[in-house]
């Protein structure tokens, strides 16, 4: 994992993190998954259950978001019979601890292991997509690094390579000390090192994250399949709306052709 101890030890945390502590107690096709992360902190995941037999897709959310903002989203990919679990990150919703860049990354090897336990006692499968937006594609991409075995593919959605570079796009200050350059060469290794099926969704006028982040991923994350979908027209938080047949006949096909596990 790369190390970010210096950017989280920082004041940059307060421009990288906007935690909310609203939660709801979701719809009936809904329950939470409480995952102990660390001593005494747990994060908590959303399961929405659409269809038994059909895929499920563990997503980690954007900046600002958490999972009860999902409860009327879910029904997007549960009527398309995709199964959903949504994962907030410490501080955020009902979840304790407070919320680094360190944390999101180990805490997602956690999450996944608890969502594949559930899985194998709720669901007739358990084949399993990764999906990041924006923030949640550091989450995500740490997983598809290092867990290929149990993972089917890859999905980021507005997402980067490197936390560093978006950081100097958004002009926040870094503190002396931090090389950023290093850690873009840190993160492009790992999504070199990539060989999950991968699809990229971006849109075209996102201002928060370029969509020149979203090629850059491309053109280097190493997996053999991969897709590159350009949302015309939309920015960082329309895209869905604007690109909505789009939007999920890429991942319906996407996951389509990735059911069978990676070897």
């Amino acid at each position: 994992m790369i190390d970010y101890t210096l950017l989280d030890q920082s004041s940059v945390m307060d421009y990288v993190f906007y935690p909310r502590d609203y939660h709801n107690k979701g719809p009936v096709n809904s329950f939470d998954l409480p995952v102990e992360v660390d001593k005494g902190v747990s994060v908590i995941c959303r399961f929405y259950r659409g269809y038994s037999d059909g895929p499920w897709i563990l997503f980690f959310h954007g900046n600002g978001e958490v999972v009860s903002d999902y409860d009327e989203l879910s029904s997007f990919y549960t009527r398309r019979k995709l199964n959903l679990v949504v994962a907030d990150y410490r501080g955020y919703g009902l979840s304790g601890g407070t919320p680094t860049l360190n944390g999101i990354t180990a805490d997602s090897h956690k999450i996944l292991e608890a969502v594949k336990g559930e899985l194998f006692g709720i669901s007739q499968t358990e084949r399993l997509w990764v999906m990041g937006r924006s923030l949640g594609s550091m989450s995500a991409i740490e997983l598809a690094s290092t867990a290929s075995q149990t993972i089917n593919g890859l999905i980021v959605e507005s997402g980067f390579i490197s936390v560093g570079r978006l950081l100097e796009h958004l002009d926040v200050p870094v503190p002396a000390g931090v090389d950023l350059a290093f850690i873009y060469r840190e993160t492009l290794a790992m999504v070199k090192g990539i060989r999950l099926p991968t699809l990229i969704i971006h849109g075209e006028y996102d201002k928060i994250v370029p969509f020149t982040e979203g090629e850059d991923l491309y053109e280097n994350i190493g997996s053999g399949k991969k897709e590159l979908l350009m949302i015309p027209a939309a920015d960082h938080n329309d895209i869905m709306f604007v690109g909505l047949q789009q939007y999920f006949g890429a991942i319906e096909r996407f996951i389509a052709a990735t059911g069978v596990p990676s070897a």
